[in-house]
């Protein structure tokens, strides 16, 4: 069975909430990258989201976009991520599952096929593809679940009925819910209509409902306990990696206390 959907199968019953944090591939290089993953997963993690930088990000805000400029400044290829995550998700007595946040552009230039079977190696249970569209997702939606790999896809608040049915239909794993109309990036408050939005996709999938976009605060976290499966968390946590590469030591203590404290407002 997919770790993904090991994952949500052990925390449902229990009423537990997966919380996600969001971190860049090879932000500053990807020897931090294999030295924070591990500390992110013992500090909380109950599952991890790389991103895998492209330098023409869709929904990302300035914080993910300088990040991903950073990683990409020395050439950074797609075949060294996957090397790279391949040592952690191999080391003995890792079970965090892990998924790619990554643009279709980039499977697409790869080879559908190709990227799957790396993907796979690499250790990545799934794929959140932001820019692949409903109408243009059946073949590589096949693809994925033929390889009982996951592929997670996104639905906002501006996305309507028919289309939302749609999506989750070619989604697996769980379903990205943004919950703010924009970019990524840290919010002072989540949008009053954030519960509204979760009923109705309750009603139409079984999907664990993962809300991702605008959360970077504990108190955030704890108000989406009541209402989401999972808690995606990224700005706030690649905003630490601005200063990675002159103290990288001190880039991953942080990293790994913000989620200490994030995932434990979930968890308590």
């Amino acid at each position: 069975m997919n770790a993904i959907d090991s994952l949500f199968q052990r925390l449902r019953p229990a009423k537990r909430q997966a919380f996600i944090p969001f971190l860049t591939a090879g932000d500053p290089d990807l020897a931090f990258t294999e030295q924070v993953l591990p500390r992110v997963a013992e500090a909380g993690a109950d599952l991890i989201e790389v991103g895998f930088p492209f330098s023409d990000p869709i929904a990302d805000g300035p914080v993910i976009q300088a990040s991903y400029a950073r990683a990409l400044e020395p050439g950074l290829k797609l075949a060294d991520i996957f090397s790279s995550l391949r040592k952690v998700t191999s080391t003995k007595g890792w079970t965090t599952p892990v998924v790619s946040m990554i643009s279709y552009s980039l499977v697409f230039r790869h080879g559908p096929a190709a990227f799957l079977e790396h993907a796979k190696t690499a250790g990545l249970g799934g794929a959140i593809v932001p820019d692949l569209s409903a109408e243009e997702a059946d073949e590589f939606a096949k693809r994925c679940a033929d390889q009982d790999f996951k592929l997670i896809l996104l639905v906002t608040p501006t996305t309507p009925p028919k289309r939302a049915e749609r999506i989750v239909k070619l989604c697996t794993g769980f379903l990205y819910c943004v919950s703010v109309v924009g970019i990524t990036g840290e919010r002072d408050r989540l949008p009053e209509t954030l519960c509204e939005q979760l009923s109705k996709l309750r009603a139409i999938t079984d999907l664990p409902l993962c809300v991702g976009f605008g959360v970077s605060k504990p108190a955030q976290v704890k108000e989406l306990k009541r209402i989401a499966d999972g808690v995606i968390v990224g700005s706030a946590l690649v905003k630490k990696l601005e200063g990675a590469k002159a103290s990288p030591a001190k880039a991953i203590d942080e990293i790994a206390g913000s989620v200490k404290e994030l995932a434990a407002a979930l968890h308590d």
